[in-house]
């Protein structure tokens, strides 16, 4: 398959694309700055998601761009990337005959949520629908776990502690555990497979099943 990738220098990202050129899939990865990765069916675009153009056809194209709240500094620094870039992404996929997307959001992702975090990702994960895939795969992980580039105290911290909240988090509220990044990169890969169309939802425990799979 060709499958265009944004967000191949983050946590999920990092892990998901030696993954898809391990499975033998041609892969267009676009980002700010390169990923560092050198391999014959890999394809560097360098772009600026405000101005992004078609990056040709594709059978996927899959999101894992982010920042948080801490890192951006702003409400409107965010949503430059975790609304405007994934939909500028998202619809220059779409024009390039694209039909199958898959973005990695978060749990609790609500268009009518108050918290300013889920409501962003709820609001992406409805524009994400109307812009007429065939199949929408939207990841809804917890605090994904793995080492980051840049340093984020807080978030080191709820790492250390996720395994010991993760046991109190049963029935409908096992959404809300952690998951490695490697498990949803996994999942992700596995997805590139599924059939039907529609708009498919994965929390915690359709990603790790995924995975093992």
């Amino acid at each position: 398959m060709r499958i265009l990738q944004a967000g191949a220098t983050g946590l999920v990202g990092g892990r998901l694309l030696p993954m898809l050129l391990a499975g033998g899939h041609e892969v267009v990865s676009l980002g700010r700055r390169p990923c560092g990765v050198a391999h014959p069916a890999l394809r560097e675009v360098t772009t600026d998601f405000t101005a992004i153009a078609s990056p040709g056809p594709a059978d996927a194209a899959i999101c894992a761009l982010g920042t948080t709240m801490a890192k951006a500094g702003s409400q409107a620094a965010f949503r430059a990337v975790d609304e405007a870039a994934v939909l500028a992404f998202a619809k220059a996929a779409h024009e390039g005959g694209c039909r199958r997307f898959l973005a990695v959001s978060a749990v609790g992702a609500d268009p009518g949520a108050r918290a300013f975090y889920s409501r962003v990702k709820g609001e992406v994960e409805a524009a994400l629908g109307r812009i007429g895939f065939d199949r929408l795969d939207l990841m809804q992980p917890g605090l994904i776990i793995g080492p980051r580039a840049e340093r984020r105290p807080a978030e080191a911290i709820a790492q250390t502690l996720a395994p010991l909240l993760d046991v109190a988090l049963v029935g409908g509220l096992a959404r809300f555990r952690s998951i490695p990044a490697d498990d949803v990169a996994r999942a992700m890969a596995a997805l590139l497979q599924a059939q039907g169309n529609g708009v498919f939802i994965h929390h915690y425990r359709e990603m790790r099943a995924l995975s093992a799979a």
